[in-house]
């Protein structure tokens, strides 16, 4: 079975892709084709996306499914036409709010990203910063760190702490463990005072020189036998130490930073 899915949105159409996403991982026996139609936000701009979520349909003469995040209902109404299913995410908790706080929606174009301030901002700011010069070792002074995320090489220490900084305000630094970490199975003397906020990331030794090979193409560094020996040195490391570790070889980057977050009592809110 293949469909279309359009995630449309007033805004940028995060909101709506990241919980279509999720709703959609589901089905596994289905394939999807996934379209952003971001900033639909005055009449002119529904009526080319009710066009073109109509023009699918009749390429296609399956039923496109719209997943939508518009806030003006007028707006709605005129995807609607389409004649694709619209499936609302604000929809189900909207009447329960308005019935419990007793006031009315705002359906302000825009309004699902009107709740980040300028600090908030600057928060995401200053730790995306923050993880990019404490990158890979690069800056070893951890005194701000909220985590510092160690492993051998290309386990996903930099994406997973760019992901927490931009949607947690994490300050999030990774240190990657060198061969002369790994043989003397000890915490680096630098990363000792910061011990509570170590974290370990880990992945199969296959998915790892797949992944080095494309990086490094023949190199020792990315032989399976090499990523082996590092993997199960740097798995004893974190026993002996009891630094908690997470396999990332089939675990969303979300889910990882989510994970991470709860096991160290990080209480954050997604920006």
């Amino acid at each position: 079975m293949h469909r279309i899915i359009f995630y449309v949105s007033d805004g940028t159409g995060i909101t709506a892709e990241t919980i279509g996403h999720s709703v959609l991982t589901q089905f596994d026996s289905v394939q999807f084709d996934t379209f952003r139609l971001p900033f639909v936000d005055s009449e002119d701009k529904a009526q080319a996306a009710a066009l073109r979520i109509k023009t699918a349909y009749a390429q296609t003469g399956a039923r496109p499914i719209v997943v939508n995040t518009i806030m003006d209902q007028r707006l709605s109404d005129v995807v609607a036409e389409s004649g694709a299913l619209m499936l609302d995410v604000f929809a189900p908790f909207i009447a329960p709010l308005e019935a419990e706080l007793g006031a009315q929606r705002s359906a302000r174009v825009g309004k699902a990203h009107g709740l980040t301030d300028f600090t908030e901002y600057e928060a995401r700011i200053n730790a995306t910063n923050y993880a990019l010069t404490h990158d890979d070792g690069i800056d070893v002074n951890y005194h701000d760190a909220d985590v510092i995320l160690v492993g051998v090489s290309r386990v996903g220490k930099t994406p997973t702490c760019l992901y927490m900084a931009l949607h947690y305000g994490v300050k999030a630094a990774n240190y990657p463990l060198t061969d002369e970490d790994l043989e003397r199975l000890e915490i680096p003397s630098r990363l000792l005072p910061y011990r509570p906020r170590l974290y370990g990331l880990t992945i199969e030794a296959g998915r790892l020189a797949q992944v080095r090979e494309a990086r490094r193409p023949g190199s020792r560094y990315a032989k399976i036998e090499q990523c082996r020996r590092e993997l199960e040195l740097a798995d004893k490391l974190f026993r002996r130490e009891n630094i908690p570790v997470q396999n990332t070889t089939h675990t969303s980057i979300e889910e990882i930073a989510s994970k991470i977050l709860s096991q160290l009592g990080i209480e954050r809110h997604m920006f």
